[in-house]
């Protein structure tokens, strides 16, 4: 009979356990936004005009090219997660056969996880560049304010409002607690980014690599 491989025996056949580098997964947790958009703006649009004309036939041409790029954004988007991430990821697709290669390509699954991927990624992205920016620009900022204060406007910070702002830092004594309070945001930040990467990086492998299986023979 045939059983599926448990999550990390499939992580172990299909390459090393994802650990991505903390540059890379800035990086690409940054881009997942624009990259999200552009598929997802790019393959919604050719597959709804496609499907919308095909019974004229005119929308074949463009299903067609619905379907190159989603397997060519796949491969885009495998190479980028082993470039930033350092998480291989096999192909999915079988060798097409001499004939019928549109038809294999249709019929193909990974074609169709491919952009369940890309359209996942748009949802997925915005979450992921709204965590960097926020953890990031606050763990810096706070660890920093002893260095930039004086260079602000009035020579110093103030919270909230400008004009009547809740709390004051003109001094360096001042601004010392919240560089404390910044090593600790730093420190949540540079957890949460790694972990967020290889939850991407698995995320990825699951819907771009292939689905693994093994004979388990009686």
């Amino acid at each position: 009979m045939t059983t599926a491989i448990q999550p990390d025996q499939g992580f172990q056949h299909d390459g090393t356990t994802p650990r991505p580098p903390l540059t890379g997964s800035v990086v690409y947790l940054v881009m997942n936004l624009g990259v999200g958009i552009a598929g997802f703006v790019t393959l919604v649009t050719l597959f709804a005009v496609g499907l919308g004309t095909a019974i004229i036939w005119v929308g074949l041409p463009v299903l067609a090219l619905a379907v190159l790029l989603c397997r060519g954004g796949a491969q885009v988007e495998r190479a980028r997660v082993y470039a930033l991430l350092d998480t291989y990821i096999a192909a999915p697709h079988s060798p097409l056969p001499e004939t019928g290669r549109w038809k294999a390509r249709f019929r193909d699954g990974g074609t169709w996880r491919s952009l369940a991927y890309f359209l996942l990624l748009l949802p997925i992205g915005i979450v992921e560049f709204t965590m960097m920016v926020a953890l990031w620009a606050s763990s810096l900022g706070l660890l920093f304010l002893p260095v930039y204060f004086r260079f602000l406007p009035t020579g110093s910070y103030r919270l909230w409002d400008w004009d009547r702002p809740v709390l004051v830092i003109d001094s360096t004594v001042e601004a010392l607690p919240f560089t404390a309070l910044g090593v600790l945001v730093l420190a949540v930040t540079l957890v949460t980014t790694r972990w967020l990467a290889r939850v991407h990086a698995r995320f990825a492998r699951a819907l771009l690599g292939p689905v693994l299986t093994t004979a388990v023979g009686r």
